[in-house]
């Protein structure tokens, strides 16, 4: 019986033992080339048959894949070639791929990163104004509707923008205080710029008022001092509101010179999916990153991630000093398959963190139309992983382009989870300010996690409403958890934020009534009447890579500036929020007009040594002379 025992365990041992040995891999090396030139073919998709593992071909037509099979079928395809099926591809084997091409002109091959299933029902950009001035623009050339392809007409205009629920008035007897993260994107600026240079009507959703006022540089003085940035304020009339005051909040950050630079450590992570077929996606996105690369010194170093059917690594990692090389891996990408968002993110965070330059400027710029529907595609799934690689110490910039499609909700959900940025890149001149004039502010952070926390004064405020940042705003205890995740700030950036105050004693419809408490009562220090501050600012931060923020307190005194007397920062940010409230037809757009917001603007447009500026005054009064009597107002 003992004996038969002891067979039975060392039975059950070995068993055991053998269920644990680990599954033998075999890695398939191989080389895909244009057969009647023989010239390498980057980024073709290869694929093992029947799953979704493959990957793609570096910068010398190479690729290495794992299989589970020392023989396995590939299906090898890359845009305006014909596919090619490759059996009994084997581990061990130089496997060579010649591939031809497939005769069809690039703009008639079938988008296949589009779809007939449009579960996505946001809000669709699409709403053009009836004046005939303002007709719909015609279709970029070699930009084909999905419908050309399908028995069914698809809807061509897929645009997502999460719904944007304005920012109230609080009354500060009961709400005291008001907490959020600064935000220095500007993609709606751009994203908007865009509508309506194509004649259309952004959609509401697309303004985010706060991104419009920060598009602009604004005259702040240059931190001194232990801490990384300036606070400025400033308080006079509201424009739109003239019994209410206007809180103008701004941060500038330290400058850093190029040359003082930490090292970077970057990963161009670019979608090659077929949505990015168009002439103002991948060839817009190839010359952008072709002006990033003549910025990057020779301690700098790129990877370039790709990802279509699959993801995989075309350019190893690349001192900023062989500019050619990474130019010539840019050039040579060229778009079609479907979208394989998140293994690209995968690919690209192992990328930075196995490359990781302790003390260095390490990060991913993901470069895409923001179309993931292969793989992790949900905006949850998309945000949980994105969490998870921020903590590698890795930030992450997220660079939208093109139209008809461009999901903006995913890519602010990345950016904002990610110690990220996100931009919106219309046009060459868009990719020069943000890549070239802006590239530290862009790539290199300053502070991170920067949350401001107000608290109003009860005697000199009744009540106040944050202009903006609804997608920003934070709980009042995030701001003491050094675990909630804020806001990133570039060298160089400024960040501005405006509130909109209800002096005591004013009358306001937009504060409702709410009933005396039954159980306890506010009271107020006796302190708080004999002070002249309106309310405090307080600020944390943390260092790039610390863990632990810093406080700073700040303040506020209203000196009773009159409006004419303001700054040319107060008047141009309200001008522009002016312009912003108009173009989503907020409730509390008080009295603007366009007539008055263009006023305002040209009364501070200042240097304006880019243009910029000008350009915005151009588009008021482009809305100005479209807009209904009613809403335009006189001159």
């Amino acid at each position: 019986m003992k004996q038969f025992l002891f067979l039975f365990g060392l039975a059950a041992l070995l068993t055991a033992s053998q269920s644990h040995t680990p599954t033998e891999t075999f890695t398939l090396k191989g080389i895909v080339l244009d057969k009647d030139t023989g010239d390498p073919l980057i980024g073709a998709n290869v694929l093992i048959q029947g799953t979704k593992q493959g990957t793609v071909t570096d910068i010398d037509g190479k690729f290495q894949l794992e299989a589970a099979q020392k023989c396995v079928t590939l299906e090898v395809s890359y845009t305006g070639y014909t596919m090619q099926t490759i059996r009994k591809a084997c581990a061990g084997k130089d496997i060579r791929v010649e591939m031809s091409p497939s005769g069809i002109l690039l703009d008639e091959v079938a988008v296949t990163g589009y779809g007939r299933d449009r579960h996505k029902k946001a809000q669709k950009a699409d709403a053009v104004f009836e004046n005939p001035r303002f007709a719909a623009p015609a279709p970029m050339q070699g930009a084909v509707a999905p419908g050309n392809y399908g028995d069914v007409q698809d809807n061509w205009n897929t645009e997502d923008y999460d719904a944007i629920t304005e920012n109230r008035f609080y009354e500060v007897g009961k709400e005291p205080l008001s907490t959020f993260s600064i935000d220095v994107d500007a993609a709606s600026y751009s994203n908007m710029r865009r509508f309506l240079k194509n004649g259309q009507q952004p959609p509401k959703d697309a303004i985010r008022i706060e991104e419009m006022v920060n598009y602009f540089d604004y005259d702040y003085p240059e931190p001194e001092g232990e801490h990384p940035f300036e606070v400025i304020t400033e308080i006079s009339d509201c424009p739109w509101q003239p019994n209410h005051k206007l809180l103008h909040i701004g941060l500038q950050g330290k400058h850093i010179p190029m040359d003082n630079l930490p090292a970077s450590n970057l990963v161009f992570l670019i979608d090659v999916s077929g949505s990015m077929d168009e002439p103002n996606k991948l060839p817009l996105l190839q010359a952008s990153f072709k002006l990033l690369t003549d910025q990057l010194r020779e301690q700098d170093r790129v990877a370039i991630v790709v990802y279509a059917g699959a993801a995989g690594m075309v350019l190893e990692p690349t001192s900023g000093a062989n500019k050619q090389k990474i130019k010539d891996a840019i050039d040579k990408l060229r778009a079609g398959g479907s979208t394989a968002g998140g293994a690209g993110i995968q690919l690209a965070y192992k990328t930075a963190q196995e490359n990781f330059v302790k003390g260095g400027n390490n990060r991913v710029i993901l470069a895409t139309d923001g179309d993931f529907n292969v793989g992790a595609s949900s905006d949850a799934d998309m945000v949980r992983l994105i969490e998870q690689e921020r903590e590698s110490g890795v930030f992450l910039t997220v660079l939208g382009f093109g139209m008809g499609n461009y999901k903006d909700n995913k890519m602010q959900k990345l950016a904002g989870s990610g110690n990220g940025n996100h931009a919106y890149i219309d046009d060459i001149s868009e990719a020069k300010k943000v890549l070239v004039s802006e590239f530290g502010g862009t790539v290199f952070a300053i502070a991170k996690d920067v949350k401001l926390q107000i608290e109003f004064n009860p005697t000199r405020v009744r009540g106040y409403r944050l202009i903006g940042y609804e997608n920003r705003v934070l709980a009042n205890e995030d701001f003491n958890d050094d675990k909630k995740d804020a806001g990133e700030l570039g060298s160089g950036h400024t960040v501005t934020a405006l509130y909109e105050i209800i002096p005591v004693g004013v009358e306001s419809p937009h504060l409702a009534s709410v009933d005396e408490l039954k159980y306890q009562e506010n009271t107020v220090k006796a302190s708080a009447s004999k002070s002249k501050e309106l309310c405090t600012i307080k600020l944390r931060y943390k260092q790039p890579d610390g863990i632990t923020s810093k406080l700073l307190e700040h303040p506020i005194l209203d000196k009773g500036v009159k409006l004419d007397d303001s700054s040319d920062n107060f008047r141009w940010s309200a001008a522009v929020a002016e312009f912003g409230l108009l173009l989503r037809g907020s409730e509390f757009k008080g009295n603007a007009t366009y007539a008055h917001a263009a006023k305002l603007a040209r009364s501070a447009k200042g240097k304006d040594a880019n243009g910029y500026r000008r350009e915005l005054i151009d588009m008021i009064d482009t809305m100005k002379s479209l807009a209904e009597p009613d809403v335009a107002g006189k001159e």
